[in-house]
Order: structure tokens, then C-alpha cells, then sequence
């Protein structure tokens, strides 16, 4: 059992195939939601997946009242998603469906892991993106000990109730790994696809996600530290 979260901002053109996908690849499992979370698009989004609901019965739909982010928007699937592990993914169809029964089996067969996440191999972004993640990665990864070269790969599966325990900040899910690993969860990554985008483009610019990333790491690294002191 378990809740599928895909935040989504202006996505018409990907959401009904990314759905049919995931109902694809998750056939041999009985109990398990859809929860799109609409971050106030203004495109036909919300009309596409109201009618993918109607068809299937996996989907919950939250809708957000104003444009919150992504951040606000996993959140908020997750405190009104109805299992307690849940899975996060991009409603932009650059992570591939096919890779969560593997996810789930990593998670399920290890019953000391509280967080696995996507490491993308090969991504299929512009050089520029590629290269500005790297190093951020790189810095990051260093500054928060957090052991994971990909903290940006949206395919993540988590204990809710884990992630709970975490204080809400904008752009915390960014920051996932570290969050988990600090609050002494156990966490693994593993490899997945990463496919090109078809439609649309990008919500987020490189240097505005830079800056803001910086502040998050001192955020990130305070919040680590409290919790290490009230242990």
C-alpha cells in the first residue's frame, strides 16, 4: 500500500500519459493512490486529470489555492495522502514509471531502510543544467554529509511518518536525503532512468534555484544540528 505524490504546475500535455504509465507499472499491486497535487496551473491541468479520474479510480486530486511551489505542493499531498510510504515523482514525465516497483521491492525487502532514492543515469537535460547540478550536488553533498550525488531526482519512496517529523521550510524537498540521514533514518539510493522532456519546459531557472539553494544549505545544516542536540 502505498501513495504515488506528483506536484504539478501547467503540465497538460504530460499528465495523462504519465498516469497511464504508472497504472502500467504498478499492475501487480491492489492498494495504492495517485495524489495530483495542482499548484494553481493555468492551463488545461486540472481539467485533464479530473477526467482521469473519473476513469480511474486510483486518482486523488488536492488542489492548492494559490501557486505554493513544489515544495508546498509535496507536502501537502502527503499530509492528505492515505498510506504510510509514499512515493514522490515530477509530473513532467522525465522519470520513468518503470522504475518504481524496483524502488518498492528495495524498499520493502529492507525493513531497516527508511528513505531510497533515485540516482538519474545519463540524464537528458541541457548541458548547462547538467553541469550547474553537478556542482551543486558536489557542495551540497559535502556540506551535509548526506551521501547522495542526486538529491535534484524526484523519484523518491519514504516513510510519511518520517517525513513528518521534519519542520516544513520552501524547498525542503530538495533536501530530502539529508533530512532523513540527519534525523538518524536510514537512506539508499539506487540507479533509474531519466528521459527527455516532451512537452512543456522547465518551472525553475538555474541561477534563481542556485541562490536559493545556498540558503537552504544553511537552513538544512541548522536544523541537523538542532535535531542532534535535542538527542
Amino acid at each position: 500500500m502505498f501513495s504515488i505524490v506528483i506536484p504539478v504546475f501547467n503540465e497538460e500535455e504530460n499528465v495523462v500519459n504519465l498516469t497511464q504509465e504508472i497504472i502500467n507499472s504498478c499492475k501487480k499491486f491492489k492498494s495504492y493512490e495517485i495524489v495530483f497535487v495542482d499548484d494553481f496551473s493555468n492551463d488545461n491541468s486540472l481539467q485533464k486529470i479530473l477526467k482521469l479520474q473519473k476513469k480511474y479510480n486510483h486518482i486523488k486530486i488536492i488542489k492548492n489555492k494559490k501557486n505554493k511551489g513544489q515544495s508546498f505542493s509535496i507536502a501537502n499531498g502527503i499530509e492528505k495522502s492515505k498510506y504510510s510510504t509514499i512515493i514522490t515523482l515530477d509530473g513532467d514525465g522525465q522519470n520513468n514509471p518503470k522504475d518504481i516497483p524496483k524502488l518498492i521491492k528495495i524498499f520493502n525487502d529492507n525493513l531497516n531502510i527508511n528513505f531510497v532514492g533515485g540516482i538519474r543515469q545519463k540524464r537528458k537535460d541541457s548541458l548547462i543544467k547538467i553541469l550547474s547540478s553537478k556542482i551543486a550536488n558536489s557542495v551540497r553533498s559535502k556540506y551535509l554529509s548526506d551521501n547522495c550525488i542526486d538529491t535534484g531526482c524526484s523519484l523518491k519512496i519514504f516513510e510519511k511518518q518520517a517525513f513528518q517529523n521534519f519542520p516544513y521550510f520552501d524547498g525542503m524537498h530538495r533536501f530530502l536525503p539529508a533530512l532523513f540521514k540527519g534525523f538518524g533514518y536510514k537512506t539508499t539510493f539506487v540507479n533509474v532512468d531519466h528521459r527527455k522532456r516532451k512537452f512543456g519546459k522547465s518551472k525553475y531557472g538555474t541561477i534563481d534555484r542556485l541562490i536559493r539553494g545556498i540558503n537552504d544549505m544553511r537552513l538544512v545544516k541548522k536544523i541537523i544540528n538542532e535535531q542532534e542536540q535535542n538527542n
